[in-house]
């Protein structure tokens, strides 16, 4: 019999009272054992909320930006005992009922990473899903010019590595040093590059999404330093597989980089 695998949903939190409670209502909360929600230093009511919602509730002390709040999230996780741990923002941009199906092939054994793709066209469909669901037509042509980069490097054939909902086992979790990563949006990007050099399994699947005002997005010139920082990830890829440098990133683990008076809480044994 197999033995029951535990969900754990994390959600890195800036500014998300608006939106927090449809997201948080659409979790599938049958499959879902655990809700986490980490606070970026928001200035608005996204702690109250999450509070009275009954979210385990981690409030940073100073904004550490969307890549250390990921690293809040996943040290949590662990901490928390996740077989399985699904990262969702609160903003309501990702349809929360397709979390099924996101960690489906982790519970199989088939993958280790799981990426919602919003430019990914579910059987039957026609049309551009991004473009349809809101995407700004500049946004998607610098996800597909990024992710055809990636592909290339990473030898991979995902339709889209700059999602924000995405699934990760435990085992790839303890195991990439994802607190060596940046601390901004390329954080994403890195986790993708550390998932392939350390052989974990990437898979995909489609999933919906929605473009409004209340939406977290990144303006134009972050997304120019995005790119630049994307394109500087896979630059440190090829050297590190050349062998012309070692990237400490790409070649170290999560319990050499933690520190030992909270590695057995993190690492060690699951509640």
């Amino acid at each position: 019999m197999a033995v029951q695998q535990r969900i754990v949903v994390v959600m890195p939190a800036y500014n998300a009272a608006r939106t927090l409670e449809q997201t948080y209502h659409d979790i599938p909360h049958d499959i879902v054992d655990h809700v986490i929600l980490v606070d970026d230093v928001s200035r608005d009511e996204t702690v109250t909320i999450a509070r009275q919602l009954g979210l385990e509730v981690v409030p940073h002390i100073q904004n550490r930006g969307y890549g250390g709040n990921q690293k809040t999230c996943y040290l949590e996780s662990l901490r928390a005992g996740a077989d399985v741990v699904v990262m969702l923002h609160p903003d309501y941009q990702y349809d929360s009922t397709c979390i099924p199906a996101l960690i489906a092939p982790i519970l199989a054994g088939e993958c280790d990473m799981m990426l919602g793709s919003r430019l990914l066209r579910t059987p039957g469909e026609t049309g551009n899903p991004a473009l349809e669901g809101g995407m700004p037509i500049w946004k998607y042509v610098a996800n597909r010019f990024l992710t055809i980069c990636e592909n290339r490097v990473f030898g991979l054939r995902l339709s889209e590595c700059h999602t924000g909902f995405r699934a990760y086992n435990r085992r790839l979790i303890e195991t990439v040093p994802f607190l060596l990563n940046s601390d901004d949006f390329v954080f994403d990007t890195e986790m993708i590059a550390q998932a392939v050099l350390y052989g974990f399994r990437i898979g995909e699947i489609a999933v919906p999404t929605r473009y409004f005002a209340e939406a977290s997005s990144v303006n134009f010139r972050r997304s120019v330093v995005y790119g630049l920082a994307t394109l500087r990830v896979l630059l440190r890829v090829l050297l590190h597989r050349s062998g012309l440098r070692r990237v400490p990133q790409f070649s170290r683990h999560l319990a050499d980089v933690i520190s030992p008076h909270h590695s057995a809480a993190i690492l060690g044994e699951r509640k």
